[in-house]
């Protein structure tokens, strides 16, 4: 699967990555938009009952798109950071356990929670429990702890690709622009992958010669 990413052309990732999911959500947003009209101009159950059921379907679909594009980013930022690790010159031992930690936490926790989403009821909630209450008290602390996992992971995968492309020990400044280019993921692609294309390649000479 890491090799998929690191052979992968930088369009070939941004039309995965971000044009079949942008070409679902303007469907979506269009298709609600042309039920809200008919909603208001129904006058039979059957009618209204039929769109509010696609318009519930649409809402359903929508968070495992968002999953789709979650498992596309996740993946390339793995193939960064694990994939070129062993372009790294020898000698330098980067802390990839606790790389692996981090990076599986915002993951597993955002795709729950998409799935919790798709599924959602406020029946479910403990009485007395509010919306606003179960917002704060459980999704607010989970949500930072994974953006603060999200960052550390962009950040030791831009470390891994300047220190497999500078062949030596780097510090925050030498990769700070690869650092914002995978912030920045929809241009980065564009800069970083075809990098990431050359070192794979590189390796894959050198692993043949010896």
């Amino acid at each position: 699967m890491i090799q998929l990413f690191l052979k992968a052309k930088h369009w070939q990732l941004f039309i995965i990555m971000l044009g079949i999911p942008l070409i679902f959500q303007v469907y979506f947003l269009t298709r609600i938009f042309r039920i809200q009209t008919p909603m208001e101009q129904l006058s039979g159950s059957e009618g209204y009952t039929e769109v509010v059921s696609e318009k519930f379907i649409l809402f359903d679909f929508f968070p495992f798109i968002t999953i789709f594009f979650i498992l596309i980013f996740f993946g390339w930022i793995w193939s960064i950071a694990i994939g070129l690790q062993q372009s790294n010159p020898n000698g330098i031992k980067m802390k990839v356990g606790k790389f692996k930690i981090l990076f599986f936490i915002p993951l597993v926790y955002i795709v729950l929670m998409m799935v919790f989403m798709s599924r959602f009821s406020p029946e479910i909630l403990p009485r007395g429990f509010s919306i606003s209450g179960y917002i704060f008290a459980i999704i607010l602390p989970l949500h930072l702890l994974s953006m603060f996992c999200i960052l550390y992971s962009m950040y030791f995968a831009a470390k891994t690709f300047k220190t497999a492309e500078l062949q030596r020990k780097v510090e925050f400044g030498d990769f700070a622009g690869e650092f914002f280019l995978l912030w920045f993921y929809f241009i980065g692609i564009w800069i970083i992958q075809p990098k990431e294309n050359k070192l794979y390649e590189k390796e894959k000479t050198t692993s043949y010669i010896e």
